[in-house]
């Protein structure tokens, strides 16, 4: 079975580029461009991991990531952030990030750290 998941970028472009890296591997069951739209999506769609961005209008990534995993414990985020984020991606880690890659996403970074945290 494939593994389903939810993607969340508030670029439209990145969320392309994270789809086409994920389609294949996964199933890309829906897509979100703010933090409280991945939320309402996980609820809908219950995917086995989420793909997040961690700087988004409305309701960060680190947010969204906070809410999923209060409300869903065993859900798999993996964080997408720019190189110059450190002290972003703690808080991420804090909020309960299972992993997470640099941009500009790379499959072969995105793919096998999805894989991984999915177990």
């Amino acid at each position: 079975m494939t593994d389903r998941v939810l993607v969340v970028d508030d670029s439209s472009f990145q969320r392309t580029v994270v789809r086409d890296a994920l389609e294949g591997p996964f199933e890309v069951v829906a897509e979100a461009e703010n933090g409280a739209e991945a939320v309402e999506l996980f609820e809908a769609y219950e995917p086995d991991a989420v793909s997040m961005d961690v700087v988004m209008p409305e309701m960060t990534g680190i947010e969204a990531t906070r809410e999923i995993k209060d409300r869903w414990p065993d859900a798999v985020v993996v964080m997408c952030t720019s190189v110059d984020q450190e002290e972003k991606m703690m808080e991420a880690v804090k909020a309960g990030a299972d992993g997470y890659v640099t941009k500009p996403v790379d499959a072969g970074e995105l793919v096998p750290e999805l894989r991984n945290s999915v177990g």
